[in-house]
């Protein structure tokens, strides 16, 4: 029985509180219904009677001197291991948890760890469901079915008997998706309703105040525990508001249990996200699970600038800095473009605009927002037409491997595709000719024993160089070439003549670039000239920084060598137009 005693100016001190407050709803992610009784929630014969500090005693007509254990084998057969304890059965307690051991008749909420009392709490507070309201609201049920139990405290009051305001939450175990240890399992808490913290008996006032609820799991050993940092606090209302579930909706909480403990607590891992505080590039990161949920990690440092659309170098603005483009050429809109005059015009498809810019006719009126650029009309991102190095993706117009820094439980892998933690092929089965390796992942039979070196692939039993690709692929984003299997930044080559003084004052135009500079600017990255086809120029080459040079006389692919043709007799057109002005 309950005793308690307030005075008069702790009870003023409350009541200030709770008008403070008033009373914040917060309306979250939807309960799992469809398990039979009047509500969904389960059939009456597995509800608690209305009660206070109880817990199911057996059916409706129960009463609360008698705790009855719920049989959950037929949800796992081989019971569920909670650190390092194999359980069969549980007690679902009105004050919002499950035990395992014996009932928990306790309504104020210790902080974890709690001696000889093995928990899994998604609301422990003072619930008292005698207010009234049933069978449509303030009950609890639970549904036991094949991997799956559920325990619903559906709009359940605070002590003593109040029914003004309400929380509506869920408790959801289900068999875990791996195939890592007999007895793992996950775990679910979803928050529909948080509109009270506290019981009259807590030391709280019109719900709020004392001690208000705590979320968690105990092991009972005074030893392994994990619980909300908000927990014990008025932030213990948040958990209607936020998830741990990366792009989850709110209120919606996952957890998983291998090998009898919390294994990070975390869904998402490997998703992209934005860290806190960074700007541009340096704002792209991962999410890594960490403790009872997933944090952002920055992925991506300061580069130098580059005309591309997007902050490199991370000072919250974009394309700014000095010789992002070559001579002749400037930076507008994330695309390096020419200068222009009225005595010498644009090529096709460009347009000489009032600031002297060659730009293109589609892209005039088109504006992008911050992180793309224009081309052919179209906004595009850094990572738009990027191919990436073998096991790499592009993301923020960075290439980069999506598994570095990530985390996985045991018995899962990181998908190298996507950066996500996945099941392992020791729960997966390999496709038809590959093997599943000790590390968890696939490996094609002819490739198994392989190892290559340092930016190298096995394919098709063999080493393969991590940059290599097709004549017309855009390997690796501009101004970078690939090297060693990265992707790394080039030095943009001054033009032959760059230092040869202009006597008729203009800035860069054709007449400062050697004849042959349709040919080189193929030849070379960085130079910040624009390509025929829009795109910024990038290396196209597996050779390391060096020498581009070669003296077996090999010709240049076909097709690279009619564009350099192409663009050469342009270029001595608009010479000739020139001249004769």
């Amino acid at each position: 029985m309950k005793s308690f005693k307030v005075a008069l100016t702790a009870f003023a001190a409350s009541v200030a509180l709770a008008s403070t407050l008033a009373a914040p709803t917060a309306e979250a992610v939807p309960l799992l219904t469809g398990f039979g009784g009047p509500t969904g929630y389960g059939l009456p014969q597995n509800c608690v009677h209305p009660n206070d500090d109880g817990s199911y005693a057996g059916g409706p007509t129960a009463t609360a001197a008698s705790p009855v254990p719920i049989d959950i084998s037929a949800a796992f057969p081989s019971g569920i291991n909670f650190f390092g304890s194999v359980y069969r059965s549980m007690y679902v307690n009105t004050n919002g948890n499950i035990t395992f051991r014996a009932a928990l008749p306790t309504y104020t909420p210790q902080a974890f760890p709690v001696s000889m009392q093995p928990m899994i709490a998604p609301w422990w507070g003072d619930v008292d469901t005698r207010g009234g309201g049933q069978p449509a609201r303030n009950n609890i049920c639970f549904h036991v079915e094949r991997n799956r139990v559920v325990v619903t405290w559906n709009n359940v009051g605070y002590f003593s008997s109040h029914d003004n305001l309400q929380n509506d939450f869920q408790l959801v175990l289900t068999t875990s998706n791996t195939c890592a240890t007999t007895g793992d399992f996950d775990v679910e808490f979803r928050y529909n309703r948080c509109q009270w913290t506290t019981g009259d008996a807590s030391g709280g006032t019109g719900g709020y105040g004392g001690t208000p609820a705590q979320v968690g799991f105990d092991a009972g050993n005074r030893t392994n525990f994990v619980s909300l940092p908000m927990s014990r606090t008025m932030a213990i209302l948040d958990v209607c508001r936020t998830s741990n579930v990366a792009g989850g909706a709110p209120g919606l909480w996952r957890f998983q249990i291998r090998g009898g403990s919390i294994a990070g607590g975390c869904s998402g891992g490997g998703t992209a996200c934005t860290v806190a505080g960074q700007r541009g590039a340096c704002a792209n990161g991962i999410n890594i699970c960490s403790g009872m949920g997933v944090t952002c990690r920055q992925v991506n440092m300061p580069r130098e600038e580059r005309c591309n659309g997007f902050d490199d170098d991370c000072d919250g603005v974009a394309d700014n800095g000095t010789n992002l483009c070559g001579r002749g050429f400037v930076c507008d809109r994330g695309s390096c473009v020419e200068q222009c005059s009225g005595e010498l015009g644009c090529l096709t498809g460009r347009t000489c605009t009032d600031a002297g810019l060659c730009v293109e006719t589609s892209c005039l009126d088109r504006s992008c927002p911050s992180g793309q650029r224009c081309s052919a009309g179209n906004c595009i991102d850094p990572c738009s037409g990027v191919t990436c190095p073998a096991n790499q993706i592009c993301r923020a117009g960075r290439c980069a491997n999506p598994c570095e820094g990530v985390t996985c439980n045991p018995m899962e892998v990181c998908d190298r595709g996507t950066g996500l933690c996945v099941p392992g092929c020791q729960c997966n089965p390999c496709a038809a000719g590959q093997s599943c390796q000790p590390d968890g992942y696939c490996v094609a039979d002819d490739c198994v024993g392989v190892t290559c070196p340092t930016g190298q692939y096995c394919r098709g039993g063999t080493c393969r160089d991590a940059c290599e690709t097709g004549p017309d692929t855009r390997l690796c984003p501009s101004g970078e070439m690939c090297q060693l299997g990265e992707c790394v930044s080039v030095a943009a080559p001054r033009d032959a003549g760059a230092d040869a003084a202009r006597t008729d004052g203009s800035t860069g135009t054709d007449a400062s670039r050697p004849a042959d500079s349709a040919t080189s600017r193929d030849a070379t990255a960085g130079d910040g000239a624009a390509s025929d086809d829009g795109e910024e120029p990038v290396f196209v080459s597996s050779r390391p920084v060096g020498c581009q040079c070669s003296t077996t006389g090999a010709a240049a692919p076909r097709g690279h060598a009619l564009a350099a043709l192409g663009f050469g007799l342009a270029v001595v057109l608009r010479r000739m137009r020139r001249t004769r002005r």
